[in-house]
């Protein structure tokens, strides 16, 4: 799950707790998170009908498992409510083949317009890197895991003597909470042997990255392959470096990337160490030994990604487990632009991913994934597939509504 990937304070209040989750309900709201709503048709969607529909199926249906289990998300999101849990139940028994009709029988698109009119999406990935588990000469940046009296805090959701605005805190052993340390302070040792280091990376800036992704792949001198996932963050808000780098002059805008950031991240060792901790978020890890190589790290939404079809989005205005459909053109691994018209579902967050028309699309696992997500940095139109209320359902059941 993205590391940097808070979320925006919601501006419907408690009409969002009620949730514009059915198509009926999303006439009465007049915007999401100051982004305007118009229900369109599926024929609208230029592409839809040649989609890999199943593929999206595929990533709904894993998502549905905690909604219909009512399974803590690792990041807490908005509520589903009842009508994308009924979808959700409507899900389980539908074939591959069966996709697209299932997708158009049970949802509504609705076209997110945000004031700047349209959306904007990144990409992210999953990391590949040399370490090990004790630290060396050579491997001597730790990744932590969580500590044990870690709280995490969702929006809204405060504890006493913790800033309203943090969204963790700390036991303090007596009962109480107090604040996280910031990423500094746990650098310098803050936080002593109550979150020990589970694996140990060549460089600083490496282990920046891994926090920024939320997940890892590590490789080992005698060959094994361990996995690192999000475990939770000390809950302070997140600053962009690769932001601050473009606007004190270090890296042009246009030439910003992954590549460039890390390579200027080596170059400049000292200066990268204090810029990294003008973030204040820490993200803490844990080993993933028995997770299915073949799956995505672990979302948000406490379901395994799925490259090209899993989206990061902003956790207090959108439940996991909404299905998007984004079109537009997106760059490949060697930068060629290609149209964008794909179907995804919301499984993960981010610190970064505010607004409700920002995605962060998963690309994929190492580094050619890596080369491709920072690449994507481009403006995005997003479609939102609002479950049907039940008199919706019923409507269509009697043939009273179009499956356009």
């Amino acid at each position: 799950m993205r590391g940097a990937p808070s979320a925006l304070l919601l501006a419907l209040g408690a009409a969002m707790a009620l949730g514009p989750l059915s198509s009926a309900s999303a006439a009465t709201i007049p915007d999401v998170g100051g982004a305007r709503l118009e229900r369109v048709a599926f024929a609208d969607l230029p592409g839809w009908e040649a989609d890999d529909h199943a593929a999206a199926l595929a990533a709904f249906q894993v998502s549905c498992g905690p909604i219909l289990e009512g399974r803590a998300a690792l990041r807490p999101a908005a509520a589903a409510g009842v009508d994308l849990l009924a979808a959700c139940r409507a899900a389980l028994p539908v074939a591959p083949a069966d996709a697209r009709a299932f997708f158009e029988r049970v949802f509504v698109p609705h076209r997110v317009i945000p004031p700047s009119g349209r959306g904007f999406l990144t990409g992210y990935y999953e990391p590949e890197l040399a370490g090990a588990l004790a630290p060396t000469a050579r491997f001597a940046t730790p990744l932590r895991a969580r500590p044990a009296g870690l709280v995490s805090l969702a929006e809204g959701e405060t504890r006493p003597g913790v800033d309203a605005a943090l969204r963790a805190a700390l036991r303090d052993g007596a009962g109480g909470f107090r604040p996280v340390p910031t990423r500094a302070e746990i650098e310098e040792g803050a936080l002593g042997d109550a979150a020990p280091a589970i694996v140990w990376l060549e460089e600083p800036g490496e282990a920046f990255i891994v926090h920024v992704q939320g997940s890892a792949r590590i490789r080992l001198d005698d060959g094994r392959v361990l996995r690192v996932g999000y475990a939770g963050r000390n809950g302070h808000p997140y600053t962009s470096i690769g932001r601050l780098l473009v606007e004190r002059g270090a890296i042009d805008r246009d030439a910003m990337s992954l590549e460039r950031l890390l390579g200027w991240l080596r170059e400049n060792p000292d200066e990268a160490r204090a810029l990294m901790r003008e973030n204040a978020s820490y993200i803490f890890f844990t080993l993933l030994d028995s997770h299915d190589d073949a799956l995505g790290p672990i979302g948000g939404a406490g379901v395994p990604l799925t490259p090209g079809r899993s989206l990061a989005v902003d956790r207090g205005l959108w439940p996991y487990g909404l299905p998007f459909w984004l079109s537009g053109a997106l760059p490949d691994a060697d930068g060629v632009v290609h149209p964008l018209a794909r179907l995804m579902v919301a499984q993960d967050t981010g610190s970064a991913i505010l607004g409700p028309a920002r995605g962060d699309w998963f690309v994929g696992s190492g580094a050619r994934a890596g080369t491709r997500a920072g690449l994507i940095r481009h403006a995005t139109d997003f479609v939102v597939l609002l479950p049907r209320s039940e008199t919706e359902r019923h409507q269509g059941a009697l043939g009273g509504e179009s499956r356009r």
